[in-house]
Protein backbone atom coordinates (compact mmCIF):
# COMPACT_ATOMS: atom_id res chain seq x y z
CA UNK A 1 0.00 0.00 0.00
CA UNK A 2 1.38 3.41 -0.99
CA UNK A 3 1.90 5.88 1.85
CA UNK A 4 0.68 9.37 1.05
CA UNK A 5 1.59 12.54 2.96
CA UNK A 6 -0.65 13.01 5.98
CA UNK A 7 -3.06 15.76 6.99
CA UNK A 8 -4.47 16.48 10.44
CA UNK A 9 -8.25 16.81 10.56
CA UNK A 10 -8.41 18.02 14.11
CA UNK A 11 -7.90 14.90 16.22
CA UNK A 12 -7.92 12.59 13.17
CA UNK A 13 -4.90 12.06 10.91
CA UNK A 14 -5.67 11.00 7.34
CA UNK A 15 -3.91 10.74 3.96
CA UNK A 16 -3.69 14.04 2.06
CA UNK A 17 -6.07 12.61 -0.55
CA UNK A 18 -8.96 10.36 0.37
CA UNK A 19 -11.65 8.64 -1.65
CA UNK A 20 -15.27 9.73 -2.11
CA UNK A 21 -17.54 6.72 -2.57
CA UNK A 22 -20.62 8.36 -4.07
CA UNK A 23 -19.58 7.36 -7.59
CA UNK A 24 -19.57 3.65 -6.83
CA UNK A 25 -23.22 4.03 -5.83
CA UNK A 26 -24.11 4.81 -9.46
CA UNK A 27 -24.34 8.58 -9.15
CA UNK A 28 -22.58 9.32 -12.44
CA UNK A 29 -23.11 6.06 -14.32
CA UNK A 30 -24.39 2.55 -13.59
CA UNK A 31 -22.20 0.68 -11.13
CA UNK A 32 -22.15 -2.73 -9.45
CA UNK A 33 -20.21 -4.64 -6.82
CA UNK A 34 -17.46 -5.69 -9.23
CA UNK A 35 -16.83 -2.08 -10.27
CA UNK A 36 -16.93 -0.98 -6.63
CA UNK A 37 -14.52 -3.71 -5.53
CA UNK A 38 -11.93 -2.68 -8.12
CA UNK A 39 -12.26 1.02 -7.28
CA UNK A 40 -12.07 0.58 -3.51
CA UNK A 41 -9.10 -1.78 -3.67
CA UNK A 42 -7.32 0.66 -6.01
CA UNK A 43 -8.01 3.53 -3.61
CA UNK A 44 -6.56 1.74 -0.59
CA UNK A 45 -3.57 0.42 -2.57
CA UNK A 46 -2.86 3.96 -3.81
CA UNK A 47 -2.87 5.27 -0.24
CA UNK A 48 -6.32 6.91 -0.37
CA UNK A 49 -7.47 4.86 2.59
CA UNK A 50 -9.71 7.58 4.09
CA UNK A 51 -12.98 6.50 2.48
CA UNK A 52 -15.99 8.79 2.72
CA UNK A 53 -19.61 7.84 2.13
CA UNK A 54 -23.12 8.37 3.48
CA UNK A 55 -26.03 6.18 4.44
CA UNK A 56 -27.89 7.90 1.58
CA UNK A 57 -25.35 6.87 -1.10
CA UNK A 58 -27.04 3.80 -2.47
CA UNK A 59 -25.17 0.57 -1.79
CA UNK A 60 -21.84 2.20 -0.97
CA UNK A 61 -21.81 1.36 2.75
CA UNK A 62 -22.44 -2.30 1.96
CA UNK A 63 -19.77 -2.19 -0.74
CA UNK A 64 -17.28 -0.71 1.71
CA UNK A 65 -18.24 -3.57 4.03
CA UNK A 66 -17.06 -5.93 1.29
CA UNK A 67 -13.77 -4.03 1.28
CA UNK A 68 -13.40 -4.48 5.03
CA UNK A 69 -13.78 -8.23 4.63
CA UNK A 70 -10.77 -8.17 2.29
CA UNK A 71 -8.62 -5.77 4.30
CA UNK A 72 -7.44 -5.39 7.88
CA UNK A 73 -9.74 -2.90 9.60
CA UNK A 74 -6.87 -0.59 10.50
CA UNK A 75 -5.97 -0.21 6.81
CA UNK A 76 -9.19 1.71 6.13
CA UNK A 77 -10.55 4.87 7.76
CA UNK A 78 -14.31 5.16 7.37
CA UNK A 79 -16.15 8.46 7.24
CA UNK A 80 -19.90 8.34 6.85
CA UNK A 81 -22.84 10.69 7.21
CA UNK A 82 -26.44 10.40 8.35
CA UNK A 83 -29.81 12.12 8.32
CA UNK A 84 -30.42 12.78 4.61
CA UNK A 85 -33.61 10.89 3.90
CA UNK A 86 -35.42 10.25 0.58
CA UNK A 87 -39.03 11.30 -0.02
CA UNK A 88 -41.67 9.37 1.88
CA UNK A 89 -42.34 5.94 0.43
CA UNK A 90 -38.97 5.53 -1.28
CA UNK A 91 -36.21 3.18 -0.07
CA UNK A 92 -33.40 4.86 1.83
CA UNK A 93 -30.72 3.24 -0.31
CA UNK A 94 -32.08 4.05 -3.75
CA UNK A 95 -29.97 6.31 -5.94
CA UNK A 96 -31.97 7.63 -8.85
CA UNK A 97 -31.76 10.22 -11.61
CA UNK A 98 -32.82 12.96 -11.61
CA UNK A 99 -31.43 13.51 -8.13
CA UNK A 100 -30.83 16.61 -6.10
CA UNK A 101 -30.63 17.41 -2.43
CA UNK A 102 -33.98 19.17 -2.73
CA UNK A 103 -35.69 15.81 -3.36
CA UNK A 104 -34.50 14.62 0.05
CA UNK A 105 -35.29 15.89 3.50
CA UNK A 106 -33.07 16.13 6.57
CA UNK A 107 -33.88 14.43 9.84
CA UNK A 108 -31.11 14.60 12.42
CA UNK A 109 -33.24 14.24 15.55
CA UNK A 110 -31.12 13.01 18.48
CA UNK A 111 -33.48 10.08 19.13
CA UNK A 112 -32.68 8.68 15.66
CA UNK A 113 -28.91 9.08 15.62
CA UNK A 114 -27.97 5.82 17.34
CA UNK A 115 -30.25 3.87 15.01
CA UNK A 116 -28.63 5.50 11.98
CA UNK A 117 -25.16 4.60 13.26
CA UNK A 118 -26.05 1.02 14.15
CA UNK A 119 -27.55 0.46 10.69
CA UNK A 120 -24.39 1.83 9.05
CA UNK A 121 -22.20 -0.36 11.26
CA UNK A 122 -24.18 -3.44 10.21
CA UNK A 123 -23.69 -2.59 6.54
CA UNK A 124 -19.98 -1.99 7.09
CA UNK A 125 -19.64 -5.10 9.22
CA UNK A 126 -17.43 -3.28 11.71
CA UNK A 127 -17.52 -2.08 15.30
CA UNK A 128 -16.68 1.59 14.82
CA UNK A 129 -16.87 4.56 12.46
CA UNK A 130 -13.78 6.75 12.31
CA UNK A 131 -15.57 10.03 11.44
CA UNK A 132 -19.34 10.43 11.81
CA UNK A 133 -21.22 13.53 10.64
CA UNK A 134 -24.77 14.77 10.15
CA UNK A 135 -25.11 15.07 6.37
CA UNK A 136 -26.72 18.52 6.65
CA UNK A 137 -27.71 20.60 9.67
CA UNK A 138 -31.35 19.89 10.43
CA UNK A 139 -33.28 23.20 10.35
CA UNK A 140 -35.70 21.78 12.93
CA UNK A 141 -33.05 20.59 15.40
CA UNK A 142 -30.36 22.64 17.17
CA UNK A 143 -26.98 21.45 15.91
CA UNK A 144 -25.81 21.15 19.52
CA UNK A 145 -28.48 18.50 20.14
CA UNK A 146 -27.46 16.46 17.11
CA UNK A 147 -23.78 16.66 18.04
CA UNK A 148 -24.64 15.69 21.61
CA UNK A 149 -26.25 12.50 20.32
CA UNK A 150 -23.13 11.70 18.28
CA UNK A 151 -20.98 12.36 21.36
CA UNK A 152 -22.94 9.62 23.15
CA UNK A 153 -21.89 7.22 20.38
CA UNK A 154 -18.28 8.32 20.84
CA UNK A 155 -18.44 7.56 24.54
CA UNK A 156 -19.95 4.15 23.69
CA UNK A 157 -17.05 3.39 21.34
CA UNK A 158 -19.15 3.28 18.15
CA UNK A 159 -17.63 6.51 16.78
CA UNK A 160 -14.07 7.81 17.13
CA UNK A 161 -14.30 11.38 15.83
CA UNK A 162 -17.18 13.80 15.22
CA UNK A 163 -17.61 15.83 12.05
CA UNK A 164 -20.07 18.19 10.43
CA UNK A 165 -21.10 18.12 6.79
CA UNK A 166 -22.22 21.23 4.90
CA UNK A 167 -22.27 23.54 7.93
CA UNK A 168 -21.93 27.30 8.19
CA UNK A 169 -19.39 28.95 10.46
CA UNK A 170 -22.17 29.54 12.97
CA UNK A 171 -23.16 25.85 12.93
CA UNK A 172 -19.55 24.97 13.68
CA UNK A 173 -19.28 27.49 16.49
CA UNK A 174 -22.44 26.20 18.15
CA UNK A 175 -21.47 22.55 17.66
CA UNK A 176 -18.14 23.19 19.35
CA UNK A 177 -19.93 24.30 22.52
CA UNK A 178 -21.21 20.72 22.81
CA UNK A 179 -18.16 18.70 21.75
CA UNK A 180 -14.87 19.16 19.86
CA UNK A 181 -15.31 18.78 16.09
CA UNK A 182 -12.54 17.06 14.14
CA UNK A 183 -13.53 18.12 10.63
CA UNK A 184 -16.12 19.77 8.46
CA UNK A 185 -17.02 18.45 5.03
CA UNK A 186 -17.86 21.08 2.42
CA UNK A 187 -17.75 21.60 -1.31
CA UNK A 188 -14.46 23.32 -2.20
CA UNK A 189 -12.73 23.44 -5.55
CA UNK A 190 -11.29 25.75 -8.19
CA UNK A 191 -14.80 26.82 -9.16
CA UNK A 192 -16.58 26.62 -5.80
CA UNK A 193 -14.92 28.58 -2.95
CA UNK A 194 -15.29 27.71 0.69
CA UNK A 195 -17.21 30.20 2.84
CA UNK A 196 -14.48 32.58 4.17
CA UNK A 197 -16.00 32.71 7.66
CA UNK A 198 -16.06 28.92 7.86
CA UNK A 199 -12.44 28.64 6.71
CA UNK A 200 -11.42 31.22 9.30
CA UNK A 201 -13.25 29.38 12.08
CA UNK A 202 -11.64 26.07 11.08
CA UNK A 203 -8.19 27.66 11.00
CA UNK A 204 -8.64 29.38 14.36
CA UNK A 205 -9.92 26.27 16.16
CA UNK A 206 -7.86 23.53 14.48
CA UNK A 207 -10.69 21.90 12.58
CA UNK A 208 -9.84 19.98 9.42
CA UNK A 209 -11.66 20.34 6.09
CA UNK A 210 -12.80 17.41 3.96
CA UNK A 211 -13.33 18.87 0.49
CA UNK A 212 -16.05 17.16 -1.52
CA UNK A 213 -16.38 17.59 -5.29
CA UNK A 214 -12.75 18.84 -5.38
CA UNK A 215 -12.72 18.38 -9.16
CA UNK A 216 -16.00 20.17 -9.76
CA UNK A 217 -17.92 16.91 -10.33
CA UNK A 218 -15.49 16.05 -13.11
CA UNK A 219 -15.50 19.40 -14.88
CA UNK A 220 -12.05 20.41 -13.63
CA UNK A 221 -10.50 17.32 -15.25
CA UNK A 222 -11.11 19.03 -18.63
CA UNK A 223 -12.52 15.75 -19.96
CA UNK A 224 -16.25 16.34 -19.50
CA UNK A 225 -17.95 17.04 -22.83
CA UNK A 226 -21.43 15.73 -22.05
CA UNK A 227 -23.47 14.34 -19.17
CA UNK A 228 -25.06 10.92 -19.58
CA UNK A 229 -28.71 10.03 -19.26
CA UNK A 230 -28.23 8.22 -15.94
CA UNK A 231 -25.93 10.84 -14.46
CA UNK A 232 -27.24 12.92 -11.56
CA UNK A 233 -25.13 15.83 -12.82
CA UNK A 234 -27.92 16.45 -15.34
CA UNK A 235 -29.36 18.59 -12.52
CA UNK A 236 -26.31 20.88 -12.34
CA UNK A 237 -26.81 23.94 -14.57
CA UNK A 238 -23.10 24.50 -15.16
CA UNK A 239 -22.73 21.02 -16.63
CA UNK A 240 -25.62 20.91 -19.08
CA UNK A 241 -26.13 21.89 -22.71
CA UNK A 242 -24.63 25.14 -23.91
CA UNK A 243 -23.44 26.00 -20.40
CA UNK A 244 -21.01 23.08 -20.37
CA UNK A 245 -19.56 23.98 -23.76
CA UNK A 246 -19.16 27.63 -22.75
CA UNK A 247 -17.56 26.73 -19.43
CA UNK A 248 -15.10 24.35 -21.09
CA UNK A 249 -14.06 27.11 -23.48
CA UNK A 250 -13.64 29.68 -20.69
CA UNK A 251 -11.73 27.22 -18.50
CA UNK A 252 -9.22 26.21 -21.21
CA UNK A 253 -6.31 28.35 -19.87
CA UNK A 254 -6.22 26.29 -16.66
CA UNK A 255 -5.65 22.87 -18.29
CA UNK A 256 -3.01 24.59 -20.42
CA UNK A 257 -1.12 25.42 -17.21
CA UNK A 258 -1.32 21.76 -16.15
CA UNK A 259 0.13 20.71 -19.49
CA UNK A 260 3.00 23.15 -19.05
CA UNK A 261 3.72 21.66 -15.62
CA UNK A 262 3.67 18.11 -16.95
CA UNK A 263 0.65 17.03 -14.90
CA UNK A 264 -3.01 16.38 -15.66
CA UNK A 265 -5.77 18.94 -15.06
CA UNK A 266 -7.15 16.65 -12.34
CA UNK A 267 -3.81 16.63 -10.56
CA UNK A 268 -3.59 20.40 -10.86
CA UNK A 269 -7.05 20.82 -9.32
CA UNK A 270 -6.14 18.60 -6.37
CA UNK A 271 -2.66 20.06 -5.87
CA UNK A 272 -4.07 23.60 -6.00
CA UNK A 273 -6.53 22.69 -3.26
CA UNK A 274 -3.87 21.05 -1.09
CA UNK A 275 -1.86 24.28 -1.30
CA UNK A 276 -4.80 26.37 -0.05
CA UNK A 277 -4.64 25.03 3.50
CA UNK A 278 -2.52 22.50 5.42
CA UNK A 279 -5.73 21.19 7.00
CA UNK A 280 -7.66 20.25 3.84
CA UNK A 281 -8.03 16.67 2.59
CA UNK A 282 -9.92 16.35 -0.72
CA UNK A 283 -11.97 13.22 -1.43
CA UNK A 284 -12.14 12.78 -5.22
CA UNK A 285 -14.18 9.84 -6.43
CA UNK A 286 -13.81 7.63 -9.47
CA UNK A 287 -14.79 4.16 -10.66
CA UNK A 288 -11.52 3.87 -12.63
CA UNK A 289 -8.42 2.45 -10.86
CA UNK A 290 -6.24 4.36 -13.32
CA UNK A 291 -7.89 7.67 -12.44
CA UNK A 292 -7.69 6.85 -8.72
CA UNK A 293 -3.94 6.31 -8.97
CA UNK A 294 -3.65 9.54 -10.97
CA UNK A 295 -5.51 11.42 -8.24
CA UNK A 296 -3.32 9.95 -5.49
CA UNK A 297 -0.18 11.11 -7.28
CA UNK A 298 -1.38 14.71 -6.91
CA UNK A 299 -0.42 14.54 -3.23
CA UNK A 300 3.23 14.77 -4.32
CA UNK A 301 2.80 17.68 -6.76
CA UNK A 302 4.53 20.84 -5.58
CA UNK A 303 3.38 24.19 -6.96
CA UNK A 304 5.87 27.02 -6.55
CA UNK A 305 4.85 30.64 -6.03
CA UNK A 306 5.00 31.44 -9.76
CA UNK A 307 2.79 28.47 -10.66
CA UNK A 308 0.26 29.37 -7.97
CA UNK A 309 0.14 32.98 -9.17
CA UNK A 310 -0.40 31.83 -12.76
CA UNK A 311 -3.22 29.50 -11.70
CA UNK A 312 -4.91 32.12 -9.54
CA UNK A 313 -4.80 34.66 -12.37
CA UNK A 314 -6.41 32.19 -14.76
CA UNK A 315 -9.08 31.32 -12.20
CA UNK A 316 -9.81 34.99 -11.54
CA UNK A 317 -10.52 35.45 -15.25
CA UNK A 318 -12.72 32.34 -15.40
CA UNK A 319 -16.40 33.28 -15.02
CA UNK A 320 -18.56 30.14 -15.27
CA UNK A 321 -22.16 30.26 -16.45
CA UNK A 322 -24.97 28.47 -14.65
CA UNK A 323 -25.65 27.65 -11.03
CA UNK A 324 -23.90 24.85 -9.15
CA UNK A 325 -25.47 22.90 -6.30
Amino acid sequence: MTRLPLRALGSLTVPAIGYGAMEIAGAYAPSDDEVADRALDAAVDAGCRFVDTSDSYGASERQIGRLLRRRPRDEVQISTKFGLRPPEGEPVHTFRVPWSASTFHVNAEPRLVRGYAEASLRRFGTDWIDLYSPHFPDPEVPIEDTVGAVAELLRAGLVRHIGLSNPTAEHLRRAQTEHPIAAVQVQWSMWHPIEPELLARCTETGVGIVAWAPMGRGFLTATLSEVGEHDYRRNVERLTGANLATNNERFAPVPAIAEGLGITPAQLALAWLLHRSPAVAPIPGSRSPERIRENAAAASVMLDADARAQIDAALAAFVPVGEIS
